[in-house]
């Protein structure tokens, strides 16, 4: 009979795999022995591998070189980062060693482009796609950029008013794009996406307020689907509707030469995984070049706006079980040392799966548990994982702590839950580490941020 948590895992998942591996009965990731930072760091602790960073975007390059070739696809790929994701300093410098360009979508994201600037981390050519509904603000920031010389910032229109508002201010000749407003899949709560201009409105804009425009120039067709990349049909009949606009626009308007198609690449949510990245890049790209050619028009340079997959699969979340409790004769409770609300907030708003593992005592007798967070709120708790809608772990035990982690949690997790702020029942910030490999592939450890202290939280509420 097989009842170690080892089996367990044998019997049900893909195991080990490029990110897991097990050794002496604590758990890797890649290659970080984890149990060790734990005994460094201590728990709950937040860590930031990375070297993943620049590994996922390399692979998305490829991904398109491959296709390119393989199709004959004449123009170029641009891979933009959404900074949305995760506006840390050290995703964006890792992010930027590998000749990317930046996605924004707000005004204090401009701030971030300025201070790059001014450490040397980028210079003025650096490429600002600039997305998302634009207040004054922020429009004040793109056209002071613009006006001191960084000359490859294109803001994408979300509506009708922030043309004329860059005009009044840009003082040279400045490139824009426009945003479809894509249709929402049938189970959303409205038809239309909020963001962009409808499809049947672009052309007669475009005509009316861009074509004889003194210093616009469209360069961009900007399409994003909020459910990700998928192999569905209506992913691919939202494709074809951008295409028709696109074919439609090249024709009176030749200057249009980039179709961007968003983000939505998806990152590993279980050891199951199963999603063909190359399958989908061939498909994307081939059926762009036969609308292109069916139409009689030039195909498009193409760009991609990928923020979690960028930077999701580098972080994780590391806890340690401090207590079980009993509720009745079926539900055991394993308490967590922090609260899935504060630091997993996704877990709670939209019910994201993630990677779930222990860290230790691989060898032992597992038991099907619930975990519970620190707050006094009844849906601060995590109950389901790639197990058939369940959560296993080794068998709790007073005298042999057992500690776990939740992994890819790098996209959003931070600033949905108010990084460094006040969070739900005071539960403080965990330490935070920072992981790199050196020249010689040896790991090196760096406390970002320490971990909250009641000091601190007491002052952001006035007590202090």
């Amino acid at each position: 009979m097989k009842i170690k948590y080892s089996e367990l895992i044998d019997q049900t998942l893909y195991f080990p795999t490029e990110e897991f591996n097990v050794s002496e009965n604590n758990l890797l990731f890649h290659d970080v022995p984890l149990m060790d930072v734990v005994e460094q760091f201590g728990t709950p602790l937040k860590i930031s591998y990375l070297p993943r960073i620049s590994q996922n975007i390399q692979k998305a390059k490829s991904w398109f070189k491959e296709a390119f070739e393989k199709i004959e696809y004449k123009k170029n790929y641009t891979y933009c980062y959404c900074t949305k994701s995760s506006h840390f300093n050290f995703v964006l410098e890792e992010a930027l060693k590998n000749d990317i360009s930046i996605e924004t979508s707000s005004a204090y994201d401009m701030d971030i482009v300025k201070s790059l600037y001014e450490k040397g981390k980028v210079d003025k050519n650096i490429e600002v796609i600039c997305n998302g509904f634009k207040t004054d603000d922020y429009l004040t920031k793109i056209s002071d950029m613009i006006n001191n010389g960084f000359g490859n910032i294109t803001p994408i229109l979300d509506n009708y008013r922030e043309l004329d508002k860059l005009t009044e201010s840009i003082d040279s000749t400045f490139n824009i794009g426009i945003r479809i407003a894509s249709e929402e899949e049938p189970k959303f709560e409205f038809y239309t996406s909020r963001l962009g201009i409808g499809y049947k409105d672009i052309i007669p804009y475009y005509s009316q307020k861009i074509a004889e425009h003194p210093n616009a120039r469209l360069k961009m067709l900007h399409f994003f689907i909020n459910t990700g990349i998928k192999d569905t049909s209506y992913y691919w009949n939202e494709l074809y509707k951008c295409l028709r606009v696109y074919a439609r626009l090249k024709k009176i308007a030749p200057e249009v030469d980039s179709l961007n198609i968003g983000g939505g690449f998806p990152i590993k949510t279980s050891l199951n995984f199963d999603y063909d990245y190359q399958y989908m890049v061939e498909e994307i790209v081939s059926q762009i070049k036969k609308f292109c050619e069916e139409e009689g028009v030039e195909e498009p340079n193409i760009y991609t706006e990928f923020g979690s997959f960028t930077v999701g699969e580098s972080g994780a979340n590391l806890y340690k079980i401090i207590s079980q409790k009993r509720q009745n004769d079926r539900e055991k409770w394993n308490m967590i040392d922090s609260s899935f609300m504060t630091t997993l907030p996704d877990t709670w708003a939209i019910s994201r799966h993630f990677i779930m593992l222990p860290l230790n005592r691989w060898e032992d007798s597992y038991e099907r548990v619930f975990l519970g967070g620190l707050t006094c709120d009844s849906d601060d708790y995590y109950n389901s994982e790639q197990h058939t809608n369940a959560i296993y772990l080794p068998v709790f035990s007073d005298t042999k702590p057992l500690y776990i982690g939740f992994f890819h949690t790098g996209a959003y997790q931070e600033t949905i839950g108010g990084y460094g702020g006040v969070h739900h029942c005071l539960m403080p910030q965990p330490r935070h580490v920072l992981i790199q490999k050196d020249e010689n592939g040896e790991l090196q450890y760096e406390i970002f941020r320490e971990k909250q202290e009641p000091e601190d939280i007491l002052k952001l509420l006035g007590y202090k």
